[in-house]
């Protein structure tokens, strides 16, 4: 077993014992969203920073219609900083982590400015995109007991788009917009393919209730 096989177990472990109750950001996310850095990573990124971003960039995970929402990454590269410490990392090192932390939320508005918080932003967004992301979204607007579509217009065509209510309307808000948001060009490439997905899945729900999917949300 090699270094970062060996750290990435420790991290694991660490955050297994403290991940909430949250079948959207549980540690299988915290899996995949280091299969995706590796995926997209170039040689400028720090596997060792990276590694480490990828496992506790959710220690605080606050609902989605949480007030504090926007402070979660920022809380969570604090919260990094004991376990950074016990694994022996350096003060830039941890201070390079934590950045790449607290840019990586859509909602903290953080300017990324290092190649590992670019690499863990697309990472993270990745796991919202495609067949797990259709899943994600569903599970988190069950939680949040928000309806599927809105039966009278169910992709807003005559109404504004309203992703408090709609879990599809959510699609249109934000996810489907994500691959033109990325910041890397392999996250760009996968973000596209994933959203392909997504639309297929539109088209085959649109056929089954009966509505027509607008030709505008193949452009968002």
């Amino acid at each position: 077993m090699d270094g970062s096989a060996d750290l990435r177990t420790k991290l694991r472990a660490v955050v297994d014992q403290r991940m909430q109750t949250d079948p959207a950001h549980d540690l299988a996310h915290l899996d995949r969203v280091w299969i995706n850095a590796q995926a997209i990573a170039d040689d400028d990124a720090n596997t060792r920073v990276l590694l480490a971003a990828c496992y506790l960039h959710d220690l605080i995970n606050l609902p989605k219609d949480d007030p504090s929402r926007h402070l979660a990454s920022i809380r969570s590269a604090k919260e990094s900083e004991p376990v950074l410490a016990d694994f022996g990392y350096s003060t830039t090192e941890t201070e390079a982590v934590q950045h790449a932390i607290a840019a990586h939320s859509f909602s903290a508005n953080i300017p990324p400015e290092t190649p590992e918080a670019r690499i863990l932003r697309d990472a993270d967004r990745l796991d919202a995109l495609g067949a797990i992301g259709i899943a994600r979204n569903f599970s988190v607007s069950g939680a949040l007991g928000r309806t599927l579509y809105d039966p009278s217009d169910p992709f807003a065509e005559n109404r504004l788009p309203d992703d408090l209510h709609f879990s599809i309307d959510h699609w249109h808000v934000k996810l489907l917009r994500l691959p033109n948001d990325m910041l890397t060009a392999k996250g760009k490439a996968i973000a596209r393919h994933r959203a392909a997905r997504m639309m297929r899945f539109l088209q085959d729900l649109s056929e089954e209730i009966g509505a027509q999917l607008p030709p505008d949300w193949s452009n968002l």
